[in-house]
């Protein structure tokens, strides 16, 4: 063999893993770019707060295990929000009967219920009328009104809050203030801020006073 065949050989010997290193990391860098790409876990992304259905002129019932009528809902427009859950009602109306037999009645300019009307929140020229009432000893207690710009009606808790100028009217009297929370279980009025109350004494037994 010639001597400059032999040094040839020596030399590709001595290169040729570095060629095939070089053949193997561009082929491996091919694969990279050209395999498909692994789909990533997407973040899971919060419901939008937009409704899903609407109702116009309309009224929704809601009875007790045994049939009677819980509640009835009326309102000029609905609009239900799937991600809390709630009925957003223009020009609310709504008549409640809690477990006790207590009828609540309720209105304003737009209302906010959850989804088996326990709760609603009413906003703008709200009011809740509670009828006159037998407490648990058999004394009838008198017809009660809230008036505010906000009302939270808790129906089953028989509760009325507001965090609003408010003004109450029990019977012939009448309460002012800044704020209340009233439980109709405990009987407690807890009117907070600048409070103003006109009470009238009662009639005397046997007819009006003359």
């Amino acid at each position: 063999m010639p001597n400059w065949l032999r040094i040839a050989l020596d030399r590709l010997t001595i290169y040729l893993p570095v060629v095939l290193a070089a053949v193997l990391a561009l082929g491996t860098y091919w694969l990279v770019r050209t395999a498909p790409k692994i789909s990533q876990p997407g973040t899971a992304v919060a419901p939008a707060h937009e409704p899903d259905y609407f109702m116009q002129d309309f009224v929704v019932k809601r009875f007790m295990p045994n049939g009677d009528l819980r509640s009835e809902l009326r309102g000029t427009e609905g609009r239900h929000y799937p991600d809390t859950d709630t009925l957003e009602v223009d020009q609310v109306r709504l008549r409640s009967i809690s477990p006790t037999g207590l009828v609540t009645h309720a209105s304003a300019n737009r209302g906010l219920s959850n989804a088996d009307g326990s709760e609603i929140q009413l906003f703008g020229d709200a009011v809740v009328v509670r009828d006159p009432a037998r407490d648990p000893d058999g004394k009838l207690q008198p017809r009660m009104e809230f008036r505010s710009e906000f009302l939270w009606a808790f129906t089953d808790q028989e509760r009325v809050t507001s965090n609003k100028p408010v003004t109450l009217i029990r019977g012939a009297d009448t309460f002012t203030a800044d704020s209340m929370d009233y439980d109709k279980i405990t009987g407690v009025a807890n009117l907070k801020g600048r409070v103003r109350g006109l009470i009238h004494p009662p009639a005397p037994r046997g007819g009006a006073a003359q």
